[in-house]
């Protein structure tokens, strides 16, 4: 499995943000979208998997192993606006630094490293950026670097919080046809969605989360109006908009 969780309690000030989760996804070629209204705790989800917060109880084993055994082999894409962009880095030492957890405690960076880097901001068009400074990338230029960093750093799970979000059309699509080619390559990719009609078009499974997991499988199995409600509430704004796309996808129309 590239994700197994089981009965995962996570709280903030003695507020319940998730409960009891437990889920597993298989491991290679796959691209799962974690969905769900604000406040679900669909970001903490990505962290507790990462050990970046703290857990009341439960079990988290990633491409088979516990975190500590298998951590270069996983890469995070952040959401944007947790990522300080003033810091003066630019984007060629940024895909670099994907090559870091490579080189042990005295490696040094080799030529190697750095012409995979470049490769890396070749693959999603961004070479001719290598040495902006972060800062003055656009938001779909911002997305495509971490990205970039995932690739250099070959890992097997890729675990993404909202990578479309803030970006225009074209280079969302430009996005998923990236994320559709590392799902070819045998990557398992993992990310927060909030687009509820485009997921069905993007992702092979879906996890529904509302501080406990609603569904969790094949997209064209859990994703379904009932689980939808389940997940959102009959009077959530998209609720009827996405209820009607399942109902006739389901119908073949």
């Amino acid at each position: 499995m590239a994700i197994r969780v089981e009965n995962l309690f996570v709280n903030y000030h003695k507020l319940a943000v998730l409960w009891d989760v437990s889920f597993t996804v298989p491991q290679g070629g796959l691209m799962m979208a974690i969905v769900g209204p604000n406040g679900a705790g669909k970001s903490t989800l990505l962290k507790s998997l990462l050990g970046l917060v703290d857990t009341l109880s439960g079990s988290v084993d990633l491409l088979g192993a516990p975190l500590a055994e298998v951590r270069s082999k996983i890469a995070y894409v952040p959401q944007r606006g947790s990522v300080d962009w003033d810091f003066p880095i630019t984007a060629f030492e940024v895909v670099l630094m994907g090559r870091y957890g490579r080189l042990g405690w005295f490696g040094r960076l080799k030529k190697a490293d750095k012409e995979a880097a470049m490769h890396a901001l070749e693959l999603v068009s961004m070479s001719a950026f290598a040495d902006r400074q972060i800062g003055e990338l656009s938001g779909g230029q911002q997305q495509r670097l971490f990205i970039a960093r995932a690739l250099v750093q070959n890992a097997d799970l890729l675990l993404l919080d909202e990578p479309f979000a803030g970006v225009d059309l074209a280079t969302e699509k430009a996005l998923v046809s990236l994320l559709k080619h590392l799902r070819s390559e045998g990557k398992t990719i993992v990310a927060v969605h909030h687009d509820l009609p485009t997921v069905k078009e993007y992702f092979d499974w879906a996890l529904l989360l509302n501080t406990r997991v609603l569904g969790c499988g094949p997209v064209n199995e859990v994703f379904t109006a009932d689980t939808i409600a389940q997940t959102f509430g009959k009077n959530a704004p998209l609720f009827a908009e996405t209820a009607n796309l399942s109902a006739k996808v389901q119908q073949g129309l």
